[in-house]
């Protein structure tokens, strides 16, 4: 089962209109603790549909929590209250001694006070016990985001470092630094010498004051999909590769933060940095970047007499999905571990905000380099972007990038829909979600109709290199195995492995799997475009119809990146007898709904935003348990309408 070679291709586009052949530009990938112990309650999702708080949009699932948050000027005044009344009760106390001294502060009985104050609570008013409550609340809510807090309190609860732990970033997430030490006829690239060009100050200076030399060095070749020549750059690594993006922006620092509280150090935790922009084979063929994982897990079980934690995030999810079926695959650049390597080698596997299903928004930033960030921006910033990184360039960056293709959505229609359906329509919805691509005004063949998502993609295909297609088509599959001789067949074509829907979890009856992942924030889900006047100017055929009548981004339920929709297959590999979980591992669910704190930037102990989930404090507490042991003790929760959502798609035979 060799690797398939790399077909080599013209740059020549596959359609005759705006395909540009110049580049530039970036993109960005884009709670308080609950005891395992807690009962759990399933509850259903509500409507999505935003509204306006206090200037901002937000979604009706959210608006109970934003309509009982009050001013910070009304929670001073009742603070201030709270310290008045405070006041009056002590003078109450001490007048009603008549020999009342300072020295009496030494005897004063703080049980007996204590009595008095739950006497005067019966006779306040209702909403300032509630208000005091909730500040009390929020204050213990803060205590979680202090760094180790978490891992401290569960230090004290008895957990300690029991299997290692590998953490596996998502895209965009490690850090990528500059191997390149010639210059070249375009830029010097010796002052860039393991500077950090991706995920630091110096990529923000190299791009803002040296953008075409930036560029050379981070944009892959279209026809090999590796390196330029005279150009070299590798995933940072060590476990300072992904813990924060730039100074400040923490990514997986929490967590580390954490583990090393309940005695985990370099010795059990490791984090397998990656090239996100590169194929999944391309990993393995260049940097060896499997059998190095291999060797850390083998190395691990030998060494601490432990199987492996792996805790992944984003698109690190897809990379682990991979690992599994390479690692047990026989032949040159394959694992060659055998059937029981998983089962063997791994406890767990820990999906946060898994993109294991794919996730829409990377076909509207493949195909006009945009997304919801971008066309929601004033005039003035659009027009200063475009002149700076334009869409066009934006577009072409991200299609040298094969690992970005990597999370184009899978399983077709069953799981997206199609124009007249889809499994996470709303009762009020007048046009399904399945409608992917929406064009309201029609001026040639290329705005006549809508798209469903895989018309969608073979709408970028056309509209993008050949190099582009044959790339995608060379190293990925999005459909959906109906049989599970589709399944057995599938296992020896290594451009099944990222997807879920055509290939299956090992055969690891001791393998859990914990699917974390947030709800309740509002998340793409479909888009109005349009077919540019003037292709030439722009070039590009067709953009989102930003700045008309329309509402050009159609948001459905997520993570605010991830679509809720992607995890449906936590979902279904817990079907009784399924043919994609043939050693029936138990499969474990814990959905976290979006509570951010209102004053904090990342969103606080309850935030369940793609990135900013990595420092929620209930999410914490689970790896934590997971790694300690303690994962038996993780109970399922349903906050959305998933589960429902999840079993409308067909999957063919059981």
């Amino acid at each position: 089962m060799p690797p398939r070679r790399r077909k080599q291709v013209s740059d020549a586009p596959s359609s005759g209109h705006g395909v540009i052949q110049d580049v530039s530009t970036h993109s960005v990938e884009d709670n308080a603790s609950s005891s395992a112990n807690t009962p759990i309650v399933e509850t259903s999702a509500t409507d999505t549909t935003t509204t306006s708080v206090d200037g901002d949009r937000v979604t009706k699932q959210e608006l109970p929590h934003r309509k009982h948050r009050k001013p910070l000027k009304q929670s001073r005044r009742v603070v201030f209250f709270l310290g008045a009344l405070l006041g009056i009760i002590l003078a109450w106390y001490f007048a009603a001694s008549p020999e009342f001294s300072l020295d009496s502060l030494n005897d004063l009985n703080l049980d007996s006070f204590a009595e008095y104050f739950e006497d005067m609570k019966g006779k306040l008013p209702y909403g300032i016990l509630k208000e005091a409550n909730d500040i009390s609340q929020k204050e213990q809510t803060m205590l979680k985001t202090e760094p180790f807090a978490v891992g401290r309190a569960m230090y004290l609860d008895g957990l300690r470092a029991k299997h290692p732990v590998v953490m596996v970033p998502g895209v965009i997430s490690t850090g990528l630094e500059s191997w390149s030490v010639t210059d070249t006829d375009e830029c010097s690239c010796e002052p860039y010498f393991r500077k950090r060009l991706w995920g630091s100050w110096n990529m923000l200076r190299a791009m803002l004051l040296d953008k075409t030399c930036w560029l050379k060095h981070i944009m892959l070749d279209p026809i090999t999909g590796l390196d330029p020549k005279g150009y070299k750059l590798r995933a940072a690594q060590g476990l300072e590769a992904a813990d924060f993006f730039i100074t400040g922006y923490w990514i997986w620092n929490k967590i580390l933060e954490n583990l090393a509280a309940i005695a985990y150090d370099p010795n059990m935790m490791h984090t397998a940095a990656y090239d996100w922009r590169l194929a999944y084979m391309d990993l393995e063929l260049r940097d060896g970047y499997f059998s190095k994982l291999k060797s850390i897990i083998e190395e691990n079980q030998h060494r601490l007499k432990k199987k492996t934690v792996l805790v992944s995030h984003s698109m690190g999810s897809q990379v682990i999905f991979y690992f599994f079926k390479w690692v047990e695959a026989d032949g040159l650049h394959f694992g060659n571990g055998g059937k029981n390597w998983v089962n063997d080698h791994i406890h767990a596997f820990v999906d946060v905000s898994g993109s294991s299903l794919g996730t829409p928004k990377s076909i509207v930033a493949l195909l006009s380099g945009e997304m919801r960030d971008t066309v929601q921006l004033n005039a003035l910033a659009v027009y200063g972007l475009e002149k700076f990184f334009s869409r066009a360039e934006r577009a072409l960056l991200l299609r040298s990038f094969p690992g970005i293709a990597s999370m184009l959505p899978k399983g077709g229609e069953a799981v997206w829909g199609s124009l007249e359906f889809a499994i996470d329509d709303m009762g009020n919805q007048t046009v399904s979600y399945g409608n992917f691509i929406q064009f309201r005004n029609t001026m040639s063949q290329l705005s006549a109709k809508n798209l469903t998502v895989p018309d969608s993609i073979e709408y970028l295909f056309t509209q993008a290199p050949g190099w582009f297609r044959d790339r995608v088509e060379e190293n990925y599959s999005h459909g959906l195995a109906r049989t599970r001789a589709e399944v057995q067949a599938n296992e020896a074509d290594p451009r099944k492995w990222i997807n879920p829907l055509e290939v299956a979890l090992p055969n690891a009856p001791d393998l859990r799997i914990f699917c974390l992942y947030g709800v309740g924030k509002s998340t793409e889900r479909a888009y109005v475009y349009q077919e540019e006047k003037d292709k030439g100017l722009v070039k590009l055929n067709v953009s989102i119809a930003a700045g008309g009548m329309y509402e050009p981004v159609i948001m459905g339920e997520g993570d605010g990146t991830v679509s809720l929709i992607t995890h449906s297959m936590c979902h279904r590999w817990r079907d009784e007898h399924s043919k994609f979980n043939p050693g029936r591992s138990k499969v474990t669910i814990v959905e976290m709904p979006h509570e951010p704190e209102r004053f904090d930037v990342r969103g606080g102990a309850k935030t369940a935003e793609h990135v900013d989930i990595l420092g929620r404090a209930e999410l914490n507490e689970l790896v934590l348990k997971v790694a300690a042991g303690k994962g038996d003790e993780i109970e399922d929760r349903f906050v959305s309408k998933l589960k429902d959502y999840a079993a409308r798609i067909d999957l063919g035979e059981n």
